[in-house]
């Protein structure tokens, strides 16, 4: 092997490059500035995660006013929102009991008229059927108004005729010619009624 001696310039400059990069990979801090800029990144970087990690273990130990407010905040919104979705759920839940007993209500005028003409007296098969149906009725919610005496009621009542009567001083339900129909908070038919008006 020859020695440095007996290596022209040219070769002596190489081998000295060489010996110079192996110096610095064996050394890194002694490379330079780009060595040194990584020393201190990641020193920064260690510093900023111990930061952030003092600095959430001392907001959970001692929470500033600002995070308490967002969090009464956040909190009132949740509850807010829980409220309105089940309110919601309830009034589409009526709305669609509402639509299927709806095709009801012209079975149970039929069941009212054959009760005025007494053909749901006694025990026969008819008015067990027929309470029966109003009971199913009554347990999916729907409710009956309208009735006769009661003040007449525009909201609720659709007048189909009226006549005057000395008996009253306010509007009064003087016959119900339809019974009207209510299911929770939907008002699913007015009831048609006669009103005795003040003479």
């Amino acid at each position: 092997m020859a020695s440095e001696e007996d290596l022209t310039p040219d070769e002596g400059e190489g081998l000295a490059d060489v010996s110079g990069e192996a110096a610095a990979a064996a050394d890194p801090g002694a490379s330079g500035a780009e060595g040194a800029d990584d020393a201190e990144l990641l020193d920064d970087t260690e510093l900023t995660v111990d930061d952030i990690l003092n600095a959430a273990q001392a907001e959970v130990a001692d929470p500033t006013d600002e995070h308490l407010a967002d969090l009464k905040r956040v909190t009132a919104e949740y509850a807010n929102y829980r409220k309105r979705t089940e309110a919601n759920r309830e009034l589409e839940r009526e709305r669609a009991v509402g639509q299927a007993v709806s095709v009801l209500l012209p079975v149970l005028d039929d069941l009212d008229r054959a009760e005025k003409h007494g053909d749901l007296e006694g025990d026969t098969a008819f008015a067990t059927i027929a309470a029966k149906l109003r009971a199913a009725a009554e347990k999916l919610g729907l409710t009956s108004f309208g009735e006769v005496g009661e003040p007449f009621d525009p909201n609720r009542h659709e007048a189909i005729f009226q006549q005057p009567s000395p008996d009253v001083e306010v509007d009064t339900v003087a016959d119900v010619v339809e019974t009207g129909y209510a299911l929770g908070s939907t008002q699913l038919r007015a009831a048609k009624v006669v009103v005795k008006t003040p003479a």
